[in-house]
């Protein structure tokens, strides 16, 4: 058990740092790593998919993400070369991250949960689906989607046909 256990940390370190580069959007090109922590890992080179099952942790920067399973899926290099020595992955790029099952996503002081969730790298957005909830302090909302818009620090909530947008909203003001 514990040659596999050391097994599965000499791929993830070998893969992962390849991973997580071109989620670089700060304009000095300097932003932090995206670090994944998990029971498993299966790697699929030909569908572009990792997934990460079991406890799922995903952290950025300000941003954690925790899930029973993350599908973490890439794009190929442009250039059709083959990743040579790189690691599984070369130079690609993520394209989105799916997780399903328990999501819970922290920023600041912003909590949202639901039954599953999927990141879009190149919109830097998450969207949250399944009994989603948005907590700021003491403030709730929940619906049946919130969308997280990182790059503009603001979210929408949105409810099915027949349901409805819920809110509870403390006031800061004092008279």
């Amino acid at each position: 058990m514990l040659r596999k256990s050391a097994l599965i940390l000499f791929v993830i370190i070998s893969v992962v740092p390849f991973l997580f580069p071109p989620l670089c959007n700060s304009e000095s090109g300097n932003a932090e790593a995206i670090k994944i922590a998990s029971d498993r890992l299966d790697a699929y080179d030909d569908r572009n998919l990792i997934l990460f099952t079991g406890n799922v942790v995903v952290t950025k920067e300000n941003i954690i993400i925790n899930s029973d399973k993350i599908y973490l899926y890439y794009s190929k290099r442009e250039d059709g070369k083959e990743a040579s020595s790189k690691g599984m992955m070369g130079s690609g790029e993520i394209d989105r991250i799916e997780a399903e099952g328990n999501v819970r996503v922290e920023r600041e002081d912003r909590v949202v949960t639901g039954d599953s969730a999927i990141f879009y790298n190149g919109e830097q957005k998450i969207i949250i689906r399944g009994n989603a909830e948005m907590k700021e302090g003491e403030n709730v909302v929940r619906g049946d989607m919130i969308t997280f818009i990182l790059n503009e620090n603001r979210g929408i909530v949105e409810s099915s046909e027949n349901g409805r947008v819920r809110a509870t909203i403390y006031s800061d003001e004092i008279n």
